[in-house]
């Protein structure tokens, strides 16, 4: 499946698309302003151009009609000669440019011809073209990098998680140590989130009712040390289920991992020691527009 990203440059939105392991840029993104089919063609049209991405295709591209594209290098540069991304691909079986239809769709190029379209453009252009991109690659290598990582291990919650988000909400108070009655009945998710919470999603529910009908649960308040100790109860649970151990004695191990784990994250600042690559990378706008 193909992989979109996006960047911005000059206040365009710029789609990017991953096909084959190689990034490919909108060219319609790029001129959406400038009567974009026109811009394009009049690019494909210039004999520097044609050089260019044929020269390209040979060195990447073993399919390549080498023929076709010397017939289109001697008429480039007449008045009547005339390129079109769909006549480019068909003739020459190019790898280099695309057309995409679909949401995204449009004419996309290989980021090395992307970057001699930009520069067709302006200069400028170019060469915040090729920032953006650097940067969104910085982003996508960067393992260290916290708000990607946040984002990325978050991004189904439906809540912004804070700190204490979930000391914030009503938790019932039961006593579920004492009362090993509801064991019987328990499901594995509230096996953990009793380990977890102290408390059943139907608890939670029951007193969190505005929270509840808009479809939110006690995950979405959870704090990130939460989040991060609950994933690894869900790991710890499946080994002991495959090793028998019954729900009484998985409880206790369960519970005392959840306190030993939590004590230990909530005594260190990990936001802390995760470092971003550089002062540039930023997860969104306002992230940047707030270190400005």
């Amino acid at each position: 499946m193909s992989k979109i990203s996006k960047i911005a440059v000059e206040n365009k939105t710029i789609s990017i698309l991953k096909q084959n392991e190689e990034d490919y840029i909108s060219l319609t993104d790029m001129v959406r302003d400038k009567n974009g089919t026109d811009h394009i063609r009049n690019w494909m049209r210039n004999r520097n151009t044609v050089e260019f991405i044929g020269l390209w295709e040979t060195l990447h591209n073993p399919n390549f009609k080498g023929v076709e594209f010397d017939t289109f290098r001697k008429q480039a540069g007449l008045n009547n000669f005339n390129l079109t991304p769909k006549k480019w691909i068909e003739a020459t079986n190019a790898v280099g440019i695309i057309s995409k239809s679909g949401r995204y769709g449009g004419t996309y190029a290989h980021k090395d011809l992307a970057f001699e379209f930009g520069a067709w453009i302006s200069p400028m252009f170019k060469l915040l073209l090729i920032k953006e991109f650097q940067r969104l690659k910085e982003i996508e290598s960067n393992q260290y990098n916290l708000e990607w990582n946040v984002k990325r291990i978050l991004s189904k919650t439906n809540y912004h998680i804070q700190t204490d988000a979930i000391k914030e909400h009503i938790i019932p108070q039961k006593n579920y140590s004492k009362d090993k009655e509801w064991l019987i009945y328990a499901e594995e998710a509230d096996l953990l989130n009793v380990a977890m919470y102290n408390c059943t999603a139907k608890d939670w529910r029951d007193v969190n009712k505005e929270h509840s009908k808009k479809g939110m649960n006690i995950r979405d308040f959870s704090s990130i040390n939460e989040l991060v100790v609950l994933s690894n109860l869900e790991n710890l649970n499946a080994v002991m289920i495959t090793e028998n151990i019954d729900k009484s004695g998985r409880f206790k191990q369960l519970t005392k991992v959840a306190q030993s784990q939590l004590n230990t994250l909530d005594g260190k600042d990990f936001i802390k020691s995760l470092k971003n690559l550089n002062n540039t990378t930023y997860l969104d706008e306002k992230n940047k527009q707030e270190k400005e």
